[in-house]
């Protein structure tokens, strides 16, 4: 969509594809680059755009749960912490985790309210999926939606309505959202994901300062929550993700330092958990192409590829294109430029790696 007439289009490119060494497309969008201060670090575009946030909303959802000692109360494993934050490709493991998580809060797969597709898994492996009927412990967010039941349980609330927006939990958690974005909760309107849950719109700078503080643990009362999920997302990175995902490439790039949570149309947001920085991208037209590809190129710029990180993830910021014969024919490549502000005070890392 064209921007309006008074008001410069605010997007800048972050990624081309060539072919025959001209340029075929574009993708342009928007970073920023925050710490858990709220600073803005660094950014391209329009750090302040409006975005909504999608599957990257998935952690800060999950904060109610955790903060509430629900973890503890049901004995969850570290995997199904993680779970709670996935679009995960409804692997077995991940139907299986989902399962059982639901059975310890005496719920079942019958009170998800996430509708059923074919599970990703078979997209990533090249291989078509069974006909449908799906169980929707396949849906890449039935692992979010068991948290959600178990938090109803918890408290007692109903389970039937937990998708309504004025519902205890959904409420709970428009408030979590709003602490560590720095919004106010009144303005947090909110949309329908394409899960059914309700979602909302934060400036990419708000995005970026939430995953800055959920990596690094400095959230305040939240802090320990925090801490709890970002611990289970770097060592479960396989439940947050799954088979040939990005965010599974990203956190296993990572070692441990960096948290990554994709999000549809185009959204990814990374928390550096030891720099205490968080990242929060938009691609504009929506395309999913493009999304790693420059979230590595954020990353290079920013200078946190070393050693095996870098040699891992640099081909994905420069990937070569392949026709249905397998000849190359292209490449698409980041032109990520950040405009860099000063760096951040430093702090302690309350992970133990710095």
């Amino acid at each position: 969509m064209a921007a309006p007439a008074d008001r410069a289009w605010p997007h800048v490119p972050l990624a081309v594809v060539e072919r025959g060494g001209r340029v075929e497309s574009v993708h342009a969008g928007s970073v920023a680059v925050v710490d858990a201060d709220g600073r803005l670090v660094a950014s391209a575009g329009d750090p302040g755009y409006v975005s909504f946030t999608r599957s990257s909303l998935k952690p800060l959802q999950a904060l109610p749960f955790v903060a509430a000692g629900g973890p503890a109360r049901f004995g969850l494993s570290g995997e199904q912490v993680a779970l709670l934050c996935a679009s995960h490709s409804g692997e077995a493991r991940h139907q299986a985790a989902v399962a059982d998580l639901l059975a310890r809060a005496g719920c079942s797969a019958a009170d998800l309210a996430c509708g059923t597709h074919a599970p990703f898994v078979y997209d990533a492996l090249g291989e078509p999926p069974p006909p449908p009927p799906y169980s929707p412990l396949g849906h890449n967010c039935s692992g979010k939606h068991a948290g959600m039941l178990a938090c109803c349980v918890l408290h007692g609330w109903s389970c039937a309505d937990y998708l309504d927006v004025d519902h205890p939990l959904q409420q709970s958690i428009r408030n979590a959202v709003a602490r560590l974005a720095d919004a106010s909760a009144g303005d947090l309107v909110p949309v329908i994901d394409g899960c059914s849950a309700p979602n909302y719109a934060l400036p990419l700078s708000g995005l970026a300062r939430a995953f800055a503080r959920v990596a690094s643990g400095r959230a305040g009362s939240d802090s320990a929550a925090c801490r709890t999920l970002s611990d289970a997302m770097v060592a479960h990175p396989e439940f947050v993700s799954g088979t040939g995902g990005g965010d599974l490439a990203l956190m296993r790039a990572g070692r441990g330092a960096w948290i990554a949570k994709v999000g549809a149309e185009g959204v990814q947001a990374i928390g550096l958990r030891t720099r205490g920085l968080g990242i929060a991208l938009k691609v504009v037209d929506g395309s999913s192409r493009a999304r790693l590809a420059i979230a590595v190129g954020v990353l290079d710029a920013l200078g946190v590829l070393e050693g095996p990180s870098r040699t891992e993830l640099l081909p994905f910021s420069a990937q070569v294109l392949h026709n249905a014969r397998g000849m190359a024919v292209g490449a698409l490549r980041s032109v990520v430029v950040l405009d860099k502000r000063p760096a951040p005070r430093g702090f302690d890392d309350p992970s133990g790696t710095r």
